[in-house]
């Protein structure tokens, strides 16, 4: 907040007066030292006087006590604050391997792009399409961190399909805001639901294949278990089936 206060010093108009009346003593009295004391006189009485009868100004003065505002954020530093992750999405901690890193990286920024498309899109369909491609994201990452061995069985996911998929919803996106219906537009969204089934389905089977190991481990840990029970003689239904 700005304030103002007269001040006598704001004008030069007496300094002007005194000058003038010096030089006016020089020239009248005689150059001696009484001449100069004399004309030091005769400017003095200059300034003082024209100093009274000089209007005095309105001098502007800043108000100490309010902080300064802050200057605009550069744009560039605005569009790096919209790119960032969405607050809401939980960071994971990293691991220190920089590949699966880099893949946590992918993952945050995609699920923020996910959950900004399901706000934009008002389908209800393609709503619970996104949510399902977060979820089978999320699974699949979760199932890397644990098994970091085979990271490179879902490079191809995060390489291409993953941004590829996401890629297609946000051009649904653009062409549901435009709010109308054409043979352009409503052919063109309805090829991207379509394609999202067809990926989701994929998603899931890439999810089903990281398990593929596993689940032949367990086959054979199940078979060697019926092998042990038949020798010992307990494999018998009607032994099994008691409590």
């Amino acid at each position: 907040m700005k304030t103002f206060k007269k001040s006598p010093w704001s004008s030069a108009g007496p300094i002007y007066v005194a000058a003038a009346a010096f030089v006016g003593g020089v020239l009248v009295f005689p150059a001696t030292v009484s001449g100069m004391f004399l004309a030091g006189v005769s400017s003095f009485c200059g300034w003082a006087i024209s100093k009274m009868f000089w209007p005095k100004q309105l001098v502007e003065l800043e108000d100490s006590s309010k902080k300064p505002e802050p200057a605009p954020e550069p744009v560039k530093q605005q569009e790096e604050k919209k790119s960032e992750p969405d607050p809401g999405i939980k960071k994971r901690p990293r691991t220190g391997d920089a590949s699966i890193d880099a893949l946590l990286d992918e993952e945050e920024k995609a699920i923020a792009e996910m959950r900004r498309l399901d706000k934009a899109i008002e389908d209800e369909k393609v709503s619970g399409q996104i949510v399902h491609l977060e979820e089978v994201t999320t699974k699949i990452v979760n199932f890397i961190v644990e098994n970091p061995a085979k990271k490179s069985q879902v490079r191809k996911f995060f390489n291409y399909y993953l941004p590829t998929t996401l890629k297609l919803l946000n051009a649904y996106d653009r062409m549901d805001e435009t709010g109308i219906s054409g043979m352009n537009i409503d052919g063109t969204k309805g090829k991207v639901e379509e394609m999202m089934d067809t990926s989701l389905a994929a998603f899931d089977k890439q999810l089903d294949a990281l398990y593929a190991d596993d689940a032949l481990d367990i086959s054979a840990e199940i078979k060697v278990m019926e092998g042990m029970l038949a020798q010992e003689g307990l494999k018998d239904d009607a032994i099994t089936g008691l409590r």
